[in-house]
């Protein structure tokens, strides 16, 4: 786990194996004109052990959003996403699919497991920059989120 920040305005809680797509996702948001923090894992047991605030996580703050990948190690970003879902103490934060997958079972599984919204990472910085930026003002500065 890290945390970019402890300013605690709002947290960005990003659940994403893949190092350099850690590294451009943070540097994305380091932009943003609202206070926040991101805090992020690598793989789906410690996604869910944080969000349930188990072992090691026990102190870890409610994410007002998570960025979810799909290929995720040791639990599936599918299995996350329903777990998530399926309980009454989680399933009210949102999650964004944020995955190289544009696999068509992918995408209607995961709205299936009634995802918030779905999205494919794009390979081109400034594009996937575009993507990151359109995320954080939609789910972080125009929407209401539900509180605890």
């Amino acid at each position: 786990m890290s945390v970019e920040t402890e300013e605690n305005h709002k947290t960005i809680f990003l659940v994403e194996d893949n190092k350099a797509d850690i590294r451009l996702i943070q540097e994305a948001l380091k932009n943003s004109s609202l206070p926040h923090q991101v805090v992020t894992v690598r793989d789906g047991v410690d996604a869910m052990a944080f969000l349930r605030q188990e072992g090691e996580y026990a102190d870890a703050p409610r994410p007002d959003l998570i960025l979810l990948d799909l290929n995720l190690p040791k639990k599936d970003g599918r299995e996350v996403l329903a777990e998530i879902k399926a309980d009454p103490k989680l399933k009210r934060i949102p999650v964004v699919v944020l995955t190289t997958s544009k696999n068509e079972d992918d995408i209607f599984h995961s709205y299936d497991l009634h995802v918030n919204c779905y999205i494919t990472k794009s390979r081109n910085l400034s594009q996937l920059f575009k993507i990151v930026k359109g995320i954080e003002e939609f789910w972080l500065e125009t929407v209401t989120l539900p509180s605890e």
